[in-house]
């Protein structure tokens, strides 16, 4: 995503001091990161390992994470792929309140929907 396509939303505005903006990219990779810190969560669903992450820096984090904000009302959807033997249900609702609560206080916009698309259990590797 060039500059010229990046969304940008007003978070802040201060007659003395200016407006403070966040781009769409920020709100995801904030998304990214609360979701891969669960327990349960293997990866992004674009292949955004912690070894990944760690080798290509947080803009992978973005990857399987869509962003939408509306009038600061904030819809995020995210593609996980889980571990197996991690109930869906429970990993997948500490992803919702954990992304809610990543994205509300980094940046005082107000989440209403956090969507998962399970797109996959990894298997544990054989020794």
């Amino acid at each position: 995503m060039s500059k010229e396509e990046r969304n940008t939303y007003k978070i802040e505005s201060d007659e003395n001091l200016g407006e403070v903006q966040i781009a769409d990219e920020v709100v995801a990779i904030i998304a990214g990161l609360a979701a891969m810190e669960v327990e349960g969560v293997s990866s992004m669903a674009g292949n955004a390992t912690r070894e990944l992450i760690a080798k290509l820096g947080m803009k992978s984090l973005s990857k399987g994470v869509k962003v939408d904000v509306l009038e600061g009302i904030v819809t995020v959807s995210l593609a996980l792929n889980l571990k197996y033997g991690s109930s869906i249900k429970d990993t997948t609702l500490k992803v919702q309140e954990k992304v809610k609560a990543a994205i509300e206080n980094m940046t005082g916009l107000t989440v209403a929907d956090v969507n998962i698309r399970v797109a996959g259990v990894d298997m544990p590797e054989e020794e």
